[in-house]
């Protein structure tokens, strides 16, 4: 089962404000994942492994 971040957590790993990880969603930049969803509203969560992949792609 992968390991899923926070959007606080991803966002002080890549230095960036959480805003700036909502704005990457919705352009398909790097993807999260609803948890807690109702009506299409939830926390997002990230894949570790897709934030290495970023990291790497800096």
């Amino acid at each position: 089962m992968p390991e899923l971040l926070t959007i606080a957590q991803v966002a002080k790993i890549l230095n960036v404000h959480p805003t700036t990880l909502r704005r990457w969603d919705k352009k398909g930049k790097l993807k999260a994942i609803r948890v807690g969803t109702r009506r299409g509203v939830g926390e997002r969560r990230y894949h570790r492994e897709d934030i290495i992949k970023l990291i790497t792609k800096r």
